[in-house]
């Protein structure tokens, strides 16, 4: 699979003339009997973006994917589409495609009639000049006679891909739809679906339980918890300005370690945090709280290894000493796990540009990292939210 150019197609001229619709989720609730699964949601999609809904198993994503696409009804709220209000309309009557992890292709059809079989139901023109235009898109033109069961997975999800997007939809929704495949596909087909999302001018709305594909292909990722949206932001600015724990554990992984204010400096920009009997500085604007009781934290590849006797530099937090209790080499990265005294494991991604020294298990060591790299959140935030519990595993 090659990556997307400068394609031109009929199909992708009319989406990009037609551009995608804004789709707006307003004080929508979704009950199931006494379980509430989507609890006062409020999202607003600008048109032509890739919008990712991003959460757990269980956290209301794709309960809302299917009141967008009108295959739930909201228990209140409402779904508007183009400025229209869809919430009562039919999933059918919905200029609304989804693309789902199964591919749902017709065994017996070729790719082509797959393909062309929603624009027959609409007695479209044209039908076989807009088909072999889509598969161009998907660039699959060549297959167009085979059967779905001649196909790889990364194929026939292409295939689906462009059998949605042929009937030139005003959203297309796509739920879990890389789930099947393996990680070298997988990470192949994020960015071929990024590219011709931009290409198309498609809203998208994706569904996933994967950060890194939502942080690969999405303009906006809403983190969803419990029905809600815990935060909104662009990739990067979720990533480096979490608002909560679980938005820090579940986007990467974070060190948090519990801490109080003691002092605040710089005419209040900057709080001093008491972490252990270790003095510590948050920048105030990263802070979920100005006074008491804190959990502070920092993104392991911020932080660096240092010797348990090395002076730091001026501006670095430092905690320690700790022990060495693993080291992992991960290619790009070495990655360790550090016992804290009086503060647990902590993790360090240290990357592999040479000239490093790699610290064995058993070496007694200090983390250093850059002040401004610090964040905090409320104390009374629960410090693992968002990580996987192995006891809650079946």
């Amino acid at each position: 699979m090659t990556a997307v150019g400068t394609r031109t197609s009929t199909v992708a001229g009319a989406a990009s003339d037609a551009g995608g619709a804004a789709l707006d989720i307003v004080s929508v609730t979704k009950r199931f009997g006494a379980f509430v699964a989507v609890d006062d949601l409020t999202l607003s999609v600008p048109p032509g973006t890739f919008f990712a809904l991003l959460g757990p198993s269980g956290c209301g994503k794709t309960t809302t994917l299917r009141m967008v696409a009108g295959l739930e009804r909201p228990s209140a709220g409402t779904v508007r589409l183009a400025g229209q209000d869809v919430t009562e309309v039919p999933a059918h009557r919905r200029p609304v495609n989804t693309v789902f992890q199964s591919y749902a292709l017709f065994p017996h059809l070729s790719v082509l009639e797959n393909v062309a079989f929603g624009l027959r139901r609409r007695r479209a023109r044209h039908v076989r000049a807009l088909a072999l235009e889509a598969l161009e898109l998907v660039e699959l033109a060549h297959l167009a006679q085979r059967r779905p069961a001649q196909l790889s997975g990364g194929q026939q999800q292409r295939v689906a891909l462009a059998r949605a997007v042929v009937n030139r939809p005003a959203l297309l929704l796509l739920d879990e739809p890389l789930g099947a495949l393996d990680l070298r596909l997988r990470r192949q087909m994020q960015l071929e679906l990024k590219a011709i999302q931009a290409e198309v001018g498609i809203t998208f709305v994706h569904v996933t339980h994967d950060q890194e594909e939502a942080m690969t292909m999405a303009d906006t990722v809403a983190v969803m918890n419990h029905g809600r949206v815990e935060q909104l932001g662009t990739p990067a600015d979720l990533y480096e300005h979490p608002r909560t724990p679980f938005v820090a554990n579940f986007l990467g992984q974070s060190n948090l370690v519990p801490g109080t204010v003691v002092e605040t400096l710089d005419a209040g920009r900057t709080l001093g945090v008491d972490v252990g009997g270790v003095r510590v500085q948050v920048p105030a604007a990263r802070s979920g709280a100005g006074t008491g009781r804190v959990l502070v934290g920092v993104r392991p590849e911020k932080v660096r290894i240092i010797g348990a006797t090395d002076v730091p530099r001026e501006a670095d937090n430092v905690l320690g000493p700790g022990t060495v209790v693993d080291t992992s080499f991960a290619g790009v990265s070495t990655q360790y796990q550090v016992d804290v005294d009086g503060l647990g494991v902590l993790g360090v991604f240290e990357q592999n540009v040479g000239g490093r020294a790699v610290h064995a298990p058993g070496a007694r060591v200090r983390l250093a990292w850059d002040a401004p790299h610090t964040f905090a959140f409320d104390g009374d935030e629960q410090i693992r939210a968002g990580t996987v519990d192995l006891d809650d595993e079946p």
